[in-house]
Formats: C-alpha cells, sequence, structure tokens
C-alpha cells in the first residue's frame, strides 16, 4: 500500500494545518465531555489555548468555530468563550465514522441500529462503504479523521495487501477510538475494541437442534474464503463431536456457487449418508432445496436444512429454519460501546459476543425416528429452540 494510505504502524496521518484544528478540536471536546470546564463556564483564550497546545492562534480559532458550530460552546463579546448547558439544542453532537464492506446485504439492518443509537445520543454519523477492498478501507479512515471524526465503528477488511494482524494493529493504533464490528484477531496482542456475533455458538445450536430431532449424520456446507465461514466449520465441529455425529464438508466459493454446484454438494451429503445439512449461507441452502427436487428428494423428509445468516431465508420456496445473527443488537451495542469510550476514556477495553438464536420453519421437519437400537443425541428430549433473535450477550473486558 502506499504510504499516504497506510502508514507505517504507529504512525499518525500527515499533519496538515487542516487536520490539526481538527485534532485541536477533538481534543477540547473530549475536556468539554469530562468537565474540565463547567458548563456556562469560560474556557481560555485562543491565545491561552495556543500556548498549551503548541499550535497557532488561527488553528485555535477553526477549532472554537468548529465548537460553536456544533453547540458546544458559545462566543459572548467582550467576555470570551464558555461551555453551554449539557441540555442545550446540538451539544454534544459528537461526529463519528461508519465503515461497511457493504450496504445492500447483511448490513443495512447493522446500520439501523447504529443510526438510531447514535441519534438517540444526539451524535452525527459519517458513512463510508469499503466494498470488502483493504486498500479503499484505509483511504475512507484517513478521510474521516481529517474531517475530525470523534470515533469509529469499522468492519474491517482482513483480506488484502496487509496482512490480518498488521490490519488489526494499525486500526488499534489511530488517534481516535474505534470499536470493530463482526471481525476480531486470533492473536491475544489484538487490543482493539469489538462487538461480534458469536458464529461458533450459532453453528453449534444449528448442530444441536438437528441431532434433537434425531439426525445422527449432518453435513456442512460452506461458501469459503469468508471472515464467518472458519467460525462456523469450529462450532459445527465442536458440536458434533459432543453429540457424536457422523460429518462431511463442502466448500465452494461464493463465485462458485451455482445448481451444479449444489448438485455435487448434495451428491456428497447423500455418499456420506447425511440426512442433514447446515448451510452457510441462505442462498446456498436455498440452491440446495432446488438440487433436492431436482434429484427427487423432499425437504425436509429426506433431507433437513438450516440455512445461515435469515437474510432471505423466508423467501425460498420451502421456507427455511435459519440461524439468525442479532444484526441491529450489534449495531446498537457497537455504537453504545464507542458512546461509552468517549465519555470514559479510561475504561478497559470491552470484547463482546452475542448469541444467535435460531428462526424455526419449514426446512426442518419434525424430530425423525432413530435407528433401531440407536443411543445418542437421537434419544434425548427434544431442547426447546428459540424462535427469534437472543438478547444475552457474552461480554468480557481486557
Amino acid at each position: 500500500m502506499a504510504e499516504n494510505v497506510y502508514p507505517s504502524e504507529g504512525d499518525a496521518p500527515e499533519d496538515t494545518p487542516d487536520l490539526k484544528f481538527r485534532r485541536l478540536a477533538r481534543e477540547l471536546r473530549q475536556r468539554i465531555r469530562q468537565g474540565t470546564w463547567s458548563a456556562d463556564g469560560r474556557i481560555p483564550t485562543e491565545k491561552q489555548l495556543s500556548m498549551s497546545s503548541g499550535t497557532s492562534v488561527s488553528t485555535v480559532r477553526r477549532a472554537v468555530d468548529e465548537l460553536v458550530a456544533e453547540g458546544l460552546v458559545v462566543r459572548r463579546q467582550g467576555s470570551g468563550t464558555f461551555v453551554l448547558p449539557p441540555d442545550a439544542p446540538g451539544t454534544g453532537r459528537a461526529l463519528i465514522g461508519v465503515v461497511v464492506p457493504d450496504t445492500t446485504f447483511y448490513y443495512p439492518r447493522v446500520l439501523q441500529g447504529i443510526e438510531e443509537t447514535l441519534s438517540a445520543a444526539g451524535a452525527r454519523l459519517l458513512l463510508a462503504c469499503s466494498g470488502y477492498d483493504q486498500r479503499r478501507e484505509c483511504k475512507d479512515l484517513q478521510d474521516m479523521l481529517e474531517a475530525g471524526v470523534d470515533g469509529l465503528l469499522v468492519v474491517p477488511t482482513l483480506t488484502g495487501a496487509e496482512p490480518a494482524e498488521r490490519h488489526l494493529a494499525w486500526l488499534s493504533a489511530l488517534p481516535v477510538p474505534a470499536v470493530l464490528m463482526e471481525r476480531r484477531g486470533t492473536s491475544l496482542g489484538d487490543i482493539n475494541e469489538y462487538v461480534c456475533t458469536h458464529h461458533e455458538a450459532g453453528a453449534y445450536d444449528a448442530v444441536r437442534h438437528l441431532a434433537a430431532l434425531g439426525h445422527q449424520a449432518v453435513g456442512l456446507a460452506l461458501r469459503d474464503p469468508s471472515p464467518t465461514a472458519s467460525p462456523v466449520a469450529d462450532g459445527f465441529r465442536q458440536a458434533a463431536a459432543e453429540l457424536g455425529c457422523v460429518t462431511t464438508v463442502f466448500r465452494a466459493s461464493r463465485e462458485e456457487w451455482s445448481p451444479a454446484t449444489a448438485d455435487r454438494c448434495l451428491a456428497g451429503l447423500r455418499a456420506a449418508g447425511a440426512s442433514a445439512v447446515v448451510c452457510f449461507g441462505d442462498r446456498q441452502a436455498a440452491m440446495l432445496v432446488g438440487a433436492a427436487r431436482r434429484a427427487g428428494l423432499t425437504v425436509p423428509g429426506d433431507l433437513a436444512v438450516v440455512a445461515y445468516d435469515d437474510e432471505i431465508a423466508d423467501l425460498a420456496d420451502i421456507s427455511l429454519t435459519a440461524v439468525a445473527p442479532p444484526k441491529h443488537l450489534l449495531g446498537a451495542t457497537a455504537a453504545e460501546t464507542l458512546l461509552r469510550r468517549l465519555d470514559n476514556p479510561g475504561l478497559p477495553r470491552r470484547h463482546v459476543m452475542l448469541r444467535p438464536g435460531i428462526t424455526v420453519r419449514q426446512s426442518c421437519g419434525q424430530r425423525v425416528p432413530p435407528p433401531e437400537n440407536h443411543v445418542g443425541p437421537a434419544s434425548e428430549t427434544p431442547r426447546r429452540v428459540r424462535t427469534r433473535n437472543t438478547l444475552m450477550k457474552r461480554e468480557t473486558d481486557s
């Protein structure tokens, strides 16, 4: 990556005059939130701020102008500049930068949760779409820093010219607080705050649901590579091992998935004796239902299907039981986490994992009878499955 787009680890963006005043405005904003100057209290003069910040008076004036425009302070001729009361119109309007890879699939409900939470807090939102392009994402983040954002909510692209761990390290070193969404590092050295769907738990619960219905041989169909595919596979394997299920795994890229690919996947499932499948994601699951129909099989009679994503699962010819990540809750929780960080910079960093729910529809059917003399998951009492996204979350401070 070019140096002006992706700085070396720990480097700050170029210290231009424009960035200087925005950085100073951000610092003054933070001091107001922390109560350095009480409401209706006078802040230092422009000359005093210039001396304490090591910037020119013109830079200070531009920074204060921005705070005036945001309704945080007011100039009173002959008296100075004063902090407005917290309940004054426009007060505390933090500017939050949001970078997502896509605005048409999966993320609209995440964005809705973000927008509602920021709006309730009186914050403004600056949105960019990276298109799963790491270089473009870095440029979007640099532009947002130059625009004076107070904090960032980012779905980082961990595939690209820069290795994932280096990209995460760069994000952790940005000059404003950042909370990652739906991405997290695998190293304990990653210090980024994040809010993620617990995809391992989602896949785990899908297998348990199928096992409770009596299925002992379960397949996993993946679109790969994807940041979600690996944790889904991990959760699938753990549940299958604990429940003693026979498993088979089929992988194909998003571009490769087609009716012909679904036919190959179905053939592999049948050869392995699988009577059920967890399929990541909805589109691939719908293709698999079509492949079963072409093969003269019925869903769920011959093959039970659980989709993963629940974006369009209810629109399939046979409505699909689906693992449903709590997208709206994820966006709202990420925004709350960032606002918490802005108000209390010294608090421990949070790692929040939200467990998905399972929406039960037609594609799994009823409990199937176990084979004669079978002892194991099929003989257990079926577990009651939630039919809406759970609000439970696992949270750690680090």
